[in-house]
């Protein structure tokens, strides 16, 4: 199996991220987006991106503009995908918008298309049936910032074809990933299976009032050597995103710490649209946090 074009469902904090880099290692990519004002502000972080690549990766004019020429725009699924030979779907976490999601695709997409999900918190057999090609279908998963942070955890479920994931695997190596892949399904990947308990224990610190937000990461930061701790990871990863686990696991669980967790997050940062880097204020303000300042760790 041999990847030439590929779609990227979803431009939001991960899908652009991974239209941009996979249009700059060759590959012809179509971003599909609900709607041309949605798909604006994507080729407006394109150009952001862009200096990241320069900064971090080195990359030279010829070859952004070479990737700026490969990177195709579209709100139009079926036009989209008319030629995929893979699809990364990167719509919201919430199982109800994706199952809508690949209900649609599985009617417009031609049969030569795999799909991959990039979700966090959830497992691609949750979709199977969904997408109508449950044996062209696993789990594609990207971390926050992939130029640098280059890992691609590649998980299928019990019906994906072996080929499938073989192809993947390889497609994500051909990215400049470190491909990652896992035997089984595990809710949260390896990545995550590691970092949302950390996470988790420092809003749980936070709100219960134990430390402040710049304490806590103060602690994580001088204890363990780690450039970042628990609340700048979660400004770049987005307050969103641990909105919507939390809001997920309440509703599960009905945890009550769960429960004030999601209603403190929803008052101090969505409501505000204080939703981390991306927004340009979170726990922290950006582009100079805190937690940057020489004298943080002191």
């Amino acid at each position: 199996m041999k990847f030439t074009n590929v779609t990227i469902a979803g431009s939001g904090v991960l899908g652009y991220q991974i239209a941009f880099q996979t249009a700059f290692h060759g590959y012809q990519v179509t971003v599909y987006d609900i709607n041309e004002e949605v798909l604006e502000k994507a080729k407006s972080k394109f150009e952001i991106l862009a200096k990241a690549f320069q900064k971090d990766l080195h990359a030279t004019d010829e070859q952004l503009e070479a990737t700026f020429k490969r990177l195709l725009y579209t709100s139009d699924l079926a036009q989209a995908v008319q030629d995929s030979d893979l699809l990364i779907e990167a719509v919201p976490e919430n199982p109800a918008i994706k199952i809508a999601f690949y209900e649609e695709l599985a009617k417009v997409a031609p049969e030569k298309t795999i799909f991959a999900t990039n979700s966090s918190t959830l497992l691609p057999s949750q979709f199977a049936q969904d997408t109508g090609r449950p044996q062209k279908f696993l789990a594609l998963h990207f971390a926050n910032e992939i130029w640098k942070h280059n890992t691609a955890e590649i998980m299928g479920h019990p019906g994906t074809d072996p080929q499938v994931f073989g192809a993947v695997v390889e497609f994500a190596k051909s990215i400049g990933m470190v491909a990652l892949p896992l035997h089984k399904e595990q809710a949260g990947y390896i990545v995550n299976s590691l970092l949302v308990p950390l996470l988790s224990a420092a809003t749980d610190l936070l709100v219960n009032e134990v430390a402040d937000v710049e304490t806590i990461d103060k602690t994580w930061m001088v204890a363990t050597g780690a450039p970042t701790g628990p609340f700048g990871i979660l400004d770049i990863v987005g307050i969103t995103t641990a909105y919507n686990i939390n809001k997920m696991s309440a509703e599960a669980t009905e945890d009550p710490i769960k429960i004030k967790t999601v209603a403190y997050l929803k008052e101090h940062f969505i409501d505000k649209n204080k939703l981390g880097v991306a927004t340009g204020e979170g726990f922290y303000t950006y582009p100079n946090p805190a937690y940057q300042a020489p004298d943080f760790l002191k």
